[in-house]
Formats: C-alpha cells, structure tokens, sequence
C-alpha cells in the first residue's frame, strides 16, 4: 500500500518540477484593459521568472532589487511611463531557486488610436505585442461631476496689444487624498512669463460636488504679433481611495488662441509703453521756485506703471538750461507683483545747483503710454517750471567782475569798517605768531602734498598693464570719444586723475565737482545717453550714428585751458588781499 502511495507522489513531483522549469521560461505582459480614454493611465502587468544562484557565500550580499528587468523603454514612442514598481517570489524548483518576479507599469498614452504594446523581452524570454485602442473624449463615468480630477484655464483679456500683460490663471479641481501631484508651468519662446505669487489652495463646489483646488496666476506679456499658442497645461498625480490604494490622476488642458496685436498707428511716442495706469509725479522742488546761486536742490521724479515690468520703463528725460547744474543718481527699478498683475516703479533723482542768477526753466517732461482700459493714447505730464535764481552776496563781486572782465580791487579796512567802529589793529606778537603758525601750516601742507604724490606713484605702478603717461592717456580718450566707445567716461576718470593727482575721482561726477566744464559734461551726457539708446534698439544701430567731434573739441579745450591756468597760476596767497598786516 505504501509503495502505491509513494510512487504516484514520485510521479507527481517530477511532473511539478517539469511544469515549474517550463514557466521558468516563459514571459506573459497583460494590460488591464485593451480600450481607453484620452487622459486614462493603462495599468501593464509583466510576469517572468528566472534562476536564483544562493549560496552561504552571498547569502547577506544577495540583493532581488538588482535582478534585471524587461526592456519596458520600447513603449515610450506611444506611452509615458508614468510609475514602475515590481514583486518577487522564491521557491525551489529541482533543487534550485527560481524567482518569480512581477513588474507592474503605469502608462499613459500619448495620442488616440490604435496603439501597440511591442514584445519585451527578459533574459531569454519574449512576450507577445499587445495592441491598446485610445478613444477620445470622456469615459461616460467621469463626464461632469464624476470626473477625478480636471483643469480649468482662463484669462483676463481675449485679446492683447504686443507687450501688453495677459493674466493667465490655471486651476487643478481634485477629489480624494492627494499624496502626489505634478502641474506644469505654461511656457511659450516669444512671450515673458511671470508667476504672480504663491499659489492658491481652497475647497469649492461644482454641481453639487466638493472639489480641493489649486489655483495659479501668471503675467504674459507676448513680444511678437500674430497668434499666442501656449503648450498644454498638463497635471500627472496620484490620490489615496478610502480602502488604501492608490489611484492615478491625469489631465491636460489647452489655452485658446490669444490674438497678438501690433502697436497702433496713431502711437505717437518712441517707446511703447501699454498699461493699465501710468502716472508720473514729481519731489523736492520749493514751493516759491525762488533760490539763490549755490543752492543745492534735490528732485525726484517717479514714473509708475500698472500692466509692466519695471525692465520696460524709459528713462527719465534729464535736461536742464544754461546755468543749472545737475548731478543725476542711477535709477532706482522695483517690481511688485500682486495677484492682479505686476506694478513696477522708476524713480530718478538727480541734485540740481544753480550757477547763474536770472529765470531759468526746466523743460516739461512729457511720457506717451497707451492706455489698454480705455484702447487709446494718453500722456503723463510734469509742466515746465521756472526757478527764480538771486545771486548769493559771496557771488556778486565774483559775478560782476566775471562779466566786466576787470579784478575787483580789495577792500581796505576803512572801506570794510561799519559805521564808526574801526578795526583793532593786529599787535606786532600776533603777527609773527600768524607768521609762525602759517610757516608751519605751509611745511605741513608740502609733507602731506609728498606723501600723497608717493602713495599715488606706487598705486600707479601697481596696475603695469596701464599706462601711466597723461599724453598717452589723452590720445586714448581721445580715440574713444571720436568713436563714442563705451569705455570713455573711465578713460576720463583715469585721465583726470594723471592731470589732476591726489584728487582719487571714482567718477565724472567727482571729476566735474572740482574742475567744473558745463560744455564737457553735456557732451559726456549726450554719448552716454547714446549708448543706452543704441543697447535699447534690439540691435539695429543704423539711425543712430555718433559724432564725436564735439566731444573731443571740449576735452582739447579744458586740456588747453587748464594747462594754462596751471603754467600761470602759483601758490594760493597765504592771507587774503583785505586783510592788513
């Protein structure tokens, strides 16, 4: 009885053995389903199996994650390869160990149609194609208020001027427990985009279902006419149902067309300017608009857009009359961005002295924008103003012998005495002691002159690649300002520096603070405002041609004239000419 039991089992174990090998072979690839929707996620199942070589020598190295796996990247030219995860078994088949492994695989597709899963192989094993059929459209259970997940897109406008901002606001509706979740940004080559913002996250209801949203707000501005195309706003992500799995949510949504239009005819101004608002205000300027020469007055101008990036703003114009100095500061840019769109501000401050007396007006200010809430063009205006200047009482008799050509004599004591109160006179100890202290002050002032011309002759010396001769210098500003090169206001700087040392300029401000030249500084002004505008024409520099024979003419001129000066004039007098030894 024991020897027919024991011989069927026998039988029986070899035929188990046999069966196992042969599945050891073989590699079966099955999808869930074989027909879908456009935006569904195809769940791919992959079985196979493979010998196991475990001996006490890897038996603790012996990892299943490094065993290979099928070439699933044959599927990526129809389907993205959303997730990938894999099981295994061991079991014992004839003595040795054989793995039988599981690859489970989210797909989704990339297009409709008739779809084909190709053959993957494993080792030695292949798998039969697969063909998958996307249809488009809804599933009829996730249309309206059945759907999983779905984006919204909508804009502000349905139609923009080139430049022109465009809020665009993306919204994900959502149902379950979201642990995983992708939304792509919107991108396009000829538009800049700005995100407003953080992002929004709130619950709402849509028809009679209760949806967790994510709400997105960027600023579009197109720089090109013609039809705005964004890609597709995709969302890939992964929600908890309440048993505890997971279920795969994926969606795309499309942006109309935006039609882009040129700028108007009828624009009158150089620079396109379209916003929601511009204003432009003015500070610092008196009340009365009376000062005297010297004063030192600070104005600030602001020019404020609703609807564009502060890169956009135009500088401010900086034109002043004969006789009114100014010193402009750099140009202060600041964006802020709200979740209505972004306000950007310009603000331009410059320190303005008046040298001359008389009545002297500064020119309107004057910026064109258009106006995209009312579609038609406005101006931002800052009227013309005129300052009244009185000469200061330590300008008069400078002044007046400026203009007559004649040094004014100096002032005797009598002269200089008010009403009948004379002037003590100075005892003869006081005036050796002025003597003394003045001699002193002198050798003072000769050891500080020596130590500053050595400290600037060795800080010269450091810098050998420069060179150090103020005629080659001039030659080279020269060059440079005949060509309108950028390098001409440092050239300057330098040159000033080897003409005047000891002064350390850091600037052509510094520069014309000292040695004052109204003619040379308005030509600086002029080539550096040329320079801008050429970096401004997106490369076109044909209208724009620079002439830089005024510019070297003012700088032989002060060269001539301080060279002058310099050969005639000595040492400044020790005491002034009024004042009786």
């Amino acid at each position: 009885m024991v020897k027919r039991l024991i011989i069927p089992t026998i039988w029986l174990a070899i035929f188990m053995v046999l069966g196992l090998s042969a599945q050891a072979g073989e590699l079966t690839a099955e999808p869930d389903r074989n027909r879908l929707y456009e935006g569904e996620v195809l769940t791919f199942t992959v079985k196979g199996s493979t010998k196991i070589d475990i001996n006490l020598s890897n038996l603790f190295d012996f990892d299943l994650s490094s065993l290979p796996s099928p070439d699933i990247e044959k599927v990526e030219p129809d389907f993205e390869i959303l997730a990938r995860n894999q099981r295994y078994s061991v079991t014992t088949v004839n003595g040795e160990m054989v793995g039988e492994i599981i690859w489970t695989y989210q797909l989704a597709p990339k297009s409709t149609g008739k779809l084909t899963i190709p053959a993957l192989t494993f080792k030695d094993s292949v798998s039969k194609p697969v063909t998958i059929e996307v249809v488009d459209g809804t599933p009829p259970d996730q249309t309206g208020s059945n759907r999983d997940s779905f984006i919204e897109l909508t804009t502000d406008k349905a139609e923009v001027y080139v430049q022109e901002q465009l809020i665009l606001t993306v919204r994900l509706f959502f149902r379950g427990n979201l642990i995983r979740g992708e939304l792509s940004d919107p991108q396009h080559p000829n538009a800049i985009i700005e995100t407003l913002g953080k992002q929004r996250e709130f619950a709402t209801e849509r028809d009679g279902v209760r949806y967790r949203v994510v709400e997105r707000r960027y600023a579009l501005f197109p720089q090109k006419p013609g039809v705005l195309n964004l890609p597709p706003i995709r969302f890939e992500g992964q929600a908890r149902n309440t048993d505890g799995s997971l279920r795969f949510l994926r969606d795309s949504a499309d942006l109309f067309e935006v039609p882009i239009k040129e700028v108007p005819a009828e624009f009158s101004g150089t620079i396109w300017l379209p916003a929601n608002s511009l204003t432009l205000s003015e500070a610092g300027m008196p009340a009365t608009l009376n000062l005297n020469t010297g004063d030192d007055l600070t104005r600030t101008l602001s020019l404020q857009a609703t609807g564009l990036p502060s890169e956009a703003l135009p500088p401010l114009p900086d034109s002043v009359p004969e006789g009114l100095r100014s010193y402009p500061e750099e140009p202060q840019r600041s964006t802020n961005v709200g979740p209505n769109g972004i306000t950007s501000t310009l603000t331009q401050t410059s320190a303005l002295v008046p040298v001359n007396a008389g009545k002297l007006t500064l020119p309107a200010v004057r910026i064109p924008w258009w106006d995209t809430e009312s579609d038609s063009e406005k101006v931002a205006i800052i009227p013309a103003q005129t300052l009244n200047v009185t000469a200061s009482e330590g300008s008069v008799a400078a002044t007046g012998a400026a203009s007559t050509g004649q040094n004014t004599p100096p002032t005797t004591n009598d002269e200089a005495a008010s009403g009948n109160n004379p002037i003590p006179s100075i005892s003869r100890f006081w005036k050796w002691a002025c003597f003394a202290l003045a001699g002193v002050w002198v050798l003072t002032m000769l050891a500080w002159w020596r130590s500053r011309k050595i400290a600037a002759d060795s800080s010269d010396q450091t810098v050998s690649s420069k060179s150090t001769n103020e005629q080659d210098v001039f030659e080279e500003l020269l060059s440079a300002a005949k060509n309108g090169g950028a390098t001409t206001p440092g050239l300057f700087v330098r040159w000033s520096n080897l003409r005047w040392p000891g002064h350390n300029f850091g600037s052509t401000g510094d520069v014309f603070r000292v040695i004052p030249a109204p003619d040379l500084e308005s030509e600086l002004s002029a080539l550096q405002a040329h320079l801008f505008s050429r970096g401004q024409s997106n490369g076109d520099n044909s209208s724009k041609h620079w002439d830089g024979t005024s510019l070297a003419n003012a700088l032989k001129e002060i060269r001539k004239q301080t060279l002058k000066a310099s050969s005639e004039a000595g040492l400044p007098p020790l005491y002034p000419s009024n004042l009786s030894v």
